[in-house]
């Protein structure tokens, strides 16, 4: 199983390492926050570090180290990197106020009331400092892993 060329491929390795490492992070960010262990921030988005940017900087980081910074690989992971970190910060983040907007205004116009609705998600994207902190830990990640 070890043998597979897909696990000697330290690119991949490192943007998914530095994911795991982002989404483990959250978990216990919000176990020491909120006394409480909530496994389902594993798998889920939003918070601090954005496990987003971490892939995707791991990834350009790797790219850049194993191809070199002048290659068209290393292009594409940076504006990949760019355009997801962007939008983390940016739609996403946007997607987030609004939900949290729409459930107050369901919570106020239905005070008393029991919805069946379910709520919006309203962790969904990243502040720039959440965006910016995943992308270090991708940039840290990257360069441990291919050097």
């Amino acid at each position: 199983m070890f043998n597979n060329p897909l696990f000697e491929n330290r690119v991949l390795i490192a943007s998914f390492v530095a994911w795991a490492i982002a989404q483990v992070s959250k978990t216990l960010l919000e176990l020491f926050r909120e006394h409480k262990l909530v496994l389902s921030r594993l798998a889920s988005s939003g918070g601090m570090p954005s496990s987003h940017s971490a892939l995707v900087t791991g990834l350009a980081t790797a790219t850049g180290r194993m191809v070199g910074i002048s290659s068209v690989e290393f292009a594409i992971t940076v504006v990949l990197a760019c355009i997801v970190m962007y939008d983390a910060a940016g739609v996403r983040r946007a997607v987030s106020i609004q939900a949290r907007i729409l459930n107050q205004m369901i919570d106020e116009a239905f005070q008393g009331h029991p919805i069946a609705e379910k709520r919006l998600r309203e962790l969904i994207g990243h502040t720039p400092i959440q965006v910016l902190v995943g992308g270090l830990l991708g940039i840290g990640v990257g360069l441990l892993l291919t050097s």
